[in-house]
């Protein structure tokens, strides 16, 4: 019994009629003009429907009426672009001057109906409604007399309904809009990610950095090395921070200022970061780097600075050796280091997942592990063209 009288307390009922009450304006306006000829709302619908934005209308009123309360993406709010969606616009607005009449006509009989039956039961006849024109008074109507209200009831929320399913099919995003949603779904997934992974890439590398540093200059107890540490962790923090202001103005602007974002031009910043934390990098960069493509100069530097990273915090102040190399239209990272103790990592942390996850956006591979040879090799080949 609370189920079935839930529609009762709920807004969407009412909203719901009200929006099928809303095409019984044009029939009444028209009414007033000539009631004779009461098809001329229904043929007005096609012209109206086959203007764009009207489609955008219905699925606005669709959107606050049908569903209020609800982030419904099932109603599109965008204007009719090809003849098949003017055409499921004009079917629509047809369909609901249609259930407009059932709801009205719901609306206005049944209560006269249960009207008519009280006072029947009451001892009048009833000369108003030809079915009842013949019936004898009797107090047995006022058994029937709740009947056409729970008519009523059942009319308004199965045409509300009715209403929300119909919209939704024939207001519905097209299979263009909905290719174009996926699209842009897709992209933000993807900016996210890129974010989520620049922010790990930076300030990571500026952390570990400073604990590197930190440690070495404890462990040296020497004042003019524990200067050079606090000037490399200074340096590295203040990278640090130009990226992270950067990677926050992404998050506030529509478009990511791709240009402010450090390239392999700038490797030398993070060679000497690398050095100065006690690494002994070996660094061998050759061919023209000017030339490569923005993207993948970008996301090199980020897979570059993932790997010294690693060195850092996996194995310490050890011998690197990085080679950079551009050759026939291709980019070529190759970091190795010895393993600490000779035992190999197990490869799984989200730093070497985001390697190979930026080489293959780019179309490029990505080899994480041991090389066989007792060295941890981080090799990565991007197209370059």
């Amino acid at each position: 019994m609370v189920r079935f009288l839930r529609p009762l307390f709920r807004g969407a009922t009412y909203t719901r009629l009200v929006y099928l009450w809303v095409p019984m304006l044009v029939v009444s306006v028209w009414a007033l003009i000539d009631d004779t000829n009461m098809w001329v709302p229904a043929a007005l619908m096609i012209p109206v429907g086959l203007v764009p934005a009207v489609r955008t209308g219905e699925g606005v009123q669709a959107r606050w009426l049908l569903t209020p309360g609800e982030d419904d993406e099932g109603f599109s709010v965008a204007p009719s672009t090809t003849w098949r969606d003017r055409l499921r616009t004009v079917v629509w607005l047809e369909g609901r001057l249609l259930l407009g009449l059932l709801t009205a006509g719901a609306c206005v009989w049944l209560p006269v109906l249960t009207v008519a039956l009280v006072r029947l039961s009451a001892g009048h006849r009833v000369d108003d409604i030809p079915v009842l024109r013949d019936a004898a008074p009797h107090w047995a109507y006022a058994l029937l007399a709740p009947l056409p209200l729970l008519g009523l009831y059942g009319a308004v929320v199965g045409l509300g309904f009715l209403a929300t399913a119909g919209a939704r099919a024939l207001l519905g995003p097209s299979a263009a809009e909905r290719l174009a949603a996926l699209e842009e779904r897709t992209e933000q997934l993807l900016e996210r990610n890129r974010i989520a992974r620049e922010l790990h890439d930076s300030i990571g590398h500026a952390l570990t950095v400073a604990v590197v540093q930190a440690g070495a200059a404890r462990a040296a107890n020497s004042p003019e090395f524990t200067d050079r540490a606090l000037t490399a962790i200074e340096e590295t923090g203040r990278a640090a921070l130009e990226d992270l202001e950067r990677v926050l103005g992404v998050l506030r602007e529509a478009r990511p200022p791709v240009g402010a974002r450090p390239t392999l031009a700038d490797a030398d910043r993070l060679l000497e970061s690398a050095r100065a934390s006690g690494a002994k990098v070996d660094a061998e960069v050759s061919g023209p780097l000017d030339t490569l493509p923005g993207p993948v100069s970008r996301e090199g530097y980020r897979i570059l600075q993932e790997a010294l990273t690693n060195v850092l915090r996996h194995a310490g102040a050890v011998p690197t050796r990085v080679r950079v190399e551009v050759a026939e239209g291709a980019l070529t990272l190759d970091v190795r280091n010895p393993l600490p103790d000779g035992r190999a990592a197990s490869g799984r942390g989200s730093g070497l997942r985001g390697i190979r996850e930026r080489a293959a956006l780019l179309g490029g591979r990505a080899r994480t592990g041991p090389d066989g040879a007792g060295d941890w090799e981080v090799c990565v080949e991007l197209p370059g063209g």
